[in-house]
């Protein structure tokens, strides 16, 4: 059975037997992997810290029937232990490898394994409040993936801004004539700071106040949702 290499990050795990586990994992070059790790969960595993969740690694493995099965580990990014020991981080970093997985179901997706690797590195880094980075992470995502929102001209007619109603199915910002009854509306400062955001300008995001950053937050998860076309659970839990 052949060998091969690959650098994954690890989004989940389920128990597998009595030693075993099934880690999911986003890679580099093949996309979603799902692996097989034996004896991980013995005291003895030589590897089994460097596959939990939010860890990345450099993988050995070998093609099976049904699943491959990881041979070798080695820590690129020990993520893991930073994320894991903080609620918000944790919660926050459960979002990310959910979207990714979810993002990334079609094949090879070298643009999302970039983007979730800086995001699990930043937020383990502990320096950006984590639903900010979470925030700032699914905008960028959902763009990567081809929905890009729009929060300078309204998304609809092109009609230049600045606009401050929002309408989650058309991606955006709206104008006055191409708003749905009910469209939310944000503050100025709410949308520039879903434009920082998207355009990973952390230094002006994190200047945000409460208000405006519960404000985006709601914009960016809806607008998530709605093109995952089912929620997320990790999302729902925070």
């Amino acid at each position: 059975m052949p060998l091969y290499r690959e650098q994954g990050v690890v989004l989940r795990t389920q128990k597998l037997g009595e030693a075993d586990r099934i880690v999911t994992f986003l890679t580099a070059g093949r996309g979603l992997l799902r692996a097989v790790a034996k004896g991980v969960r013995r005291t003895s595993s030589k590897f089994g810290a460097r596959l939990e969740p939010f860890m990345v690694a450099d993988l050995q493995l070998y093609e099976g029937r049904t699943l491959d099965t990881i041979t070798q580990a080695s820590t690129l990014g020990a993520y893991g232990p930073h994320i894991s020991a903080d609620y918000d981080r944790y919660r926050a970093g459960s979002v990310m490898v959910e979207t990714a997985e979810r993002l990334s179901e079609g094949g090879p997706a070298p643009e999302q394994f970039r983007l979730l690797v800086g995001a699990l590195r930043t937020l383990a880094q502990g320096q950006i409040d984590a639903e900010l980075l979470r925030d700032g992470y699914l905008l960028r995502a959902m763009a990567a993936a081809g929905w890009e929102p729009g929060f300078d001209a309204c998304v609809r007619c092109g009609a230049v801004g600045p606009h401050s109603h929002v309408v989650v199915q058309y991606g955006g910002v709206v104008c006055g004539n191409c708003r749905v009854p009910g469209a939310p509306r944000l503050t100025p400062e709410s949308i520039s700071l879903l434009s920082a955001l998207l355009a990973g300008d952390w230094a002006a995001a994190v200047t945000a106040d409460p208000l405006h950053r519960g404000q985006a937050g709601g914009f960016i998860a809806a607008y998530t949702q709605w093109h995952l076309e089912r929620g997320l659970k990790s999302l729902r839990n925070n």
